[in-house]
């Protein structure tokens, strides 16, 4: 009993703290004043779509494994319908220890323009951090690809660091 007693909590210290890494979606995406930084800049942006209707022919070892990759532990059809969709992997960096709150904002193809948003706080952060996204499941078979995003860092309810695609206006 008190090994399924210690089980338990682990578990539950390990789901709870996976769910803080979870970008929460936005209702809306206000507007914030632009007040950029040199103390917070994006370094590297990474992108993924994972839809075999998509793919190119490729013979390249990489990407083929991050396309496997993706798609690993997926069983059923099900499994791989909710892993379709847009992967968004940003590498930013924060000079000074402070609290940011990075925000993904994006277009889907069925949408038109209508903008919606996903954020990841983080509290006392100082150096290189990685921030994952995903537009996947129903989100992307419902609404289409993402046509077009861009990325923020928010300080104090103002965007000191930016970057975007170069659909976005």
């Amino acid at each position: 009993m008190k090994r399924l007693f210690i089980f338990l909590s682990i578990a539950l210290v390990a789901s709870a703290a996976w769910c803080e890494d979870q970008p929460r979606q936005l209702d809306k995406a206000n507007v914030l004043p632009l007040a950029l930084d040199d103390h917070f800049q994006f370094r590297k942006t990474e992108l993924f779509q994972n839809d075999p209707k998509e793919f190119k022919l490729t013979t390249d070892p990489r990407i083929l494994f991050l396309r496997e990759r993706m798609n690993y532990g997926a069983l059923t059809s099900i499994d791989k319908a909710r892993r379709l969709g847009n992967y968004f992997t940003f590498f930013w960096r924060a000079d000074n220890k402070s609290d940011v709150t990075v925000r993904l904002e994006y277009r889907q193809e069925n949408l038109g323009s209508y903008v919606q948003a996903k954020e990841l706080d983080y509290t006392g952060v100082k150096g290189t951090i990685k921030s994952e996204f995903k537009v996947v499941g129903d989100d992307y078979t419902q609404d289409g690809r993402v046509v077009a995003w861009r990325a923020l860092l928010i300080q104090n309810g103002k965007i000191v660091g930016l970057t975007q695609s170069y659909l976005w206006d």
